[in-house]
């Protein structure tokens, strides 16, 4: 009976030896926090594993992520997943979804954006790009001639057209000379003509008088304006002039007209073609509404998987320049020592408890084989 008494007050005490000191080692990683000092040398064992060494801690986590956990392949095949791919689709869709239905005009959206007059600012970029491309065209072909510069079969249809504004032309001064508004401009002529001529022009008013003077010159005037010949002459006066044009520097054109007025012209066309204060200030279901399912159902997942591509295809010096290992590193140092107590005891408590226990069973067992050999020596 003592024998067996022996034995079990041994496996008590191992026990307790056993699990009190894998409690203590467990503690000691972490406290105490800072270094203890007795008549002005540090106790050993102080601070706690974890706090002496929170820099290289710090250091190889940092490490640890960027080299197994964050790596560039594995980022690459999540980027490349599908079932990710068609998560981030459906994301992406609510959100285009809710902007496509929004009531809202696009500026408007740019100003909760902290993006303020978006469409003033756009409009001025637009035009100012219009306006440069202008003017670097203007640099090149400033010096060469204008038959040069037109396209040859923009050409060949314009001086097809000749003929028709001949025609055109003579049409019109016929329908001018007799309208009542031609009528009476050809009497003032002839009025101011024959005051011109002093006593001969008396004398042609006092035997024909102006009303039949003109009744006689205005049928003429109109029969030579139908006249084939008029007609063939207008056209040849046309192409000669034109040709004469032709052969004029784009710069002369441009003074001939004023720089000025061009580069307003352009500005003015270009506001024209791109109203863009319109769209900008306009609803946005309004001005995307035509283009939804193309982008929800075209555009949305072309443009997530050329982005994705982008990414997978420079995530190695993505992550490079990111300095992901400092980042971890500079973050585990900023943690507080209890802090970090805190999150390794919130993942592995259940494990260290095991460990506790575990060394009571080891020093239980070792007790029990103490008692025996105790025993047996006896």
């Amino acid at each position: 009976m003592e024998g067996f008494l022996l034995i079990l007050f041994m496996m008590v005490i191992g026990a307790v030896i056993g699990g009190v000191t894998n409690s203590l080692a467990i503690k000691m990683l972490f406290r105490p926090y800072n270094a203890i000092y007795i008549a002005g040398k540090r106790v050993p064992f102080t601070p706690g594993l974890i706090p002496k060494r929170r820099g290289e801690l710090a250091t190889q986590l940092g490490r640890t992520v960027v080299e197994h956990l964050l790596t560039p392949e594995s980022i690459k095949r999540k980027l490349q997943d599908q079932s990710f791919v068609s998560s981030i689709e459906l994301w992406a869709k609510e959100e285009v979804e809710k902007l496509l239905t929004s009531e809202k005009s696009i500026a408007q959206l740019a100003e909760s954006f902290g993006i303020h007059n978006l469409d003033g600012k756009t409009e001025e970029k637009v035009t100012a790009f219009v306006v440069t491309k202008y003017n670097a065209v203007v640099t090149e072909i400033g010096l060469k001639q204008i038959g040069s510069v037109i396209p040859e079969g923009l050409l060949v249809k314009f001086e097809a057209k000749f003929p028709e504004v001949a025609a055109y032309i003579a049409d019109k001064g016929i329908e001018y000379f007799e309208s009542d508004e031609g009528k009476s401009r050809l009497r003032r002529m002839v009025d101011d003509f024959l005051s011109t001529r002093g006593m001969l022009g008396n004398m042609v008013q006092m035997f024909l008088g102006n009303t039949s003077l003109v009744d006689k010159i205005q049928p003429e005037i109109i029969k030579f304006l139908q006249n084939p010949g008029t007609r063939e002459l207008l056209l040849s006066l046309l192409e000669r002039e034109w040709n004469k044009v032709k052969g004029w520097e784009v710069n002369r054109v441009i003074e001939q007209i004023g720089p000025e007025k061009v580069e307003s012209f352009i500005k003015e066309q270009a506001a024209t073609v791109l109203p863009i204060r319109k769209y900008l200030n306009a609803p946005v279901h309004g001005v995307l509404h035509p283009y939804k399912d193309r982008i929800l159902e075209d555009l949305l997942p072309k443009g997530i998987g050329i982005i994705g591509d982008f990414i997978a295809s420079r995530i190695e010096k993505m992550m490079e320049r990111l300095h992901l290992a400092e980042i971890v590193k500079e973050q585990v140092e900023t943690f507080s020592v209890e802090r970090l107590e805190e999150m390794v005891l919130g993942i592995s408590k259940r494990e260290f408890k095991m460990i506790t226990y575990l060394g009571a069973l080891l020093g239980g067992i070792i007790g029990i084989f103490q008692g025996i050999i105790a025993q047996l020596l006896q």
